[in-house]
């Protein structure tokens, strides 16, 4: 095999049912950063919870940019709103994604649960594989959250599947600070 010697920009999922898909994304952001690589993240339906990663991540301003734009999780817990509103807000979401993804600005872009974002219905995948198509030579792509489609993982480089061996919750710990969120 040739060995590369330009940057290729890769397609990388991270999807499964177990714990781990944001994590394993924003552990790529840190190691961007330490190349100096501009990242930006952008998360679909995670909304107005507070999220360690959140304040953590502002940290590696100015070379993250980070952007929560969902409502929140939909038809769970304290969700009130209608589906209608969580789907425009994907759509925003996406365009507003696609517009830091075209920019050229970023040599990563994180798409954080945008596969649940299509799983729930909130945006359709040939949304997401127009993203990927419409994607700069140079600018790796990553797209978290489980359910990713079988189209999405044919045409992605790099697919890793978090499977849940066995969680805490089984034994009935709840969700820690710095751990779970």
């Amino acid at each position: 095999m040739e060995e590369q010697s330009k940057p290729i920009g890769l397609t990388i999922v991270y999807t499964g049912n177990g714990k781990g898909k944001t994590t394993a994304s924003l552990g790529l952001c840190v190691r961007a950063v330490g190349y100096n690589h501009k990242v930006c993240v952008v998360q679909f339906v995670k909304g107005s919870w507070k999220y360690g990663e959140i304040e953590g991540i502002k940290r590696l301003e100015p070379e993250v940019e980070f952007h929560t734009m969902g409502k929140g999780f939909v038809g769970i817990i304290d969700d009130e709103l209608p589906f209608e509103e969580h789907q425009k807000a994907a759509y925003d979401t996406l365009e507003f994604a696609r517009g830091k993804l075209v920019s050229g600005d970023f040599n990563t872009i994180i798409l954080d649960e945008i596969n649940v974002a299509v799983n729930l219905g909130l945006i359709e995948v040939e949304d997401v594989l127009k993203l990927i198509e419409e994607k700069p030579e140079k600018t790796h792509l990553v797209l978290t959250g489980r359910y990713a489609t079988e189209e999405v993982i044919e045409k992605a480089d790099l697919v890793t599947e978090m499977t849940e061996i066995k969680h805490p919750y089984q034994k009935g710990i709840l969700a820690q600070i710095g751990v779970d969120y």
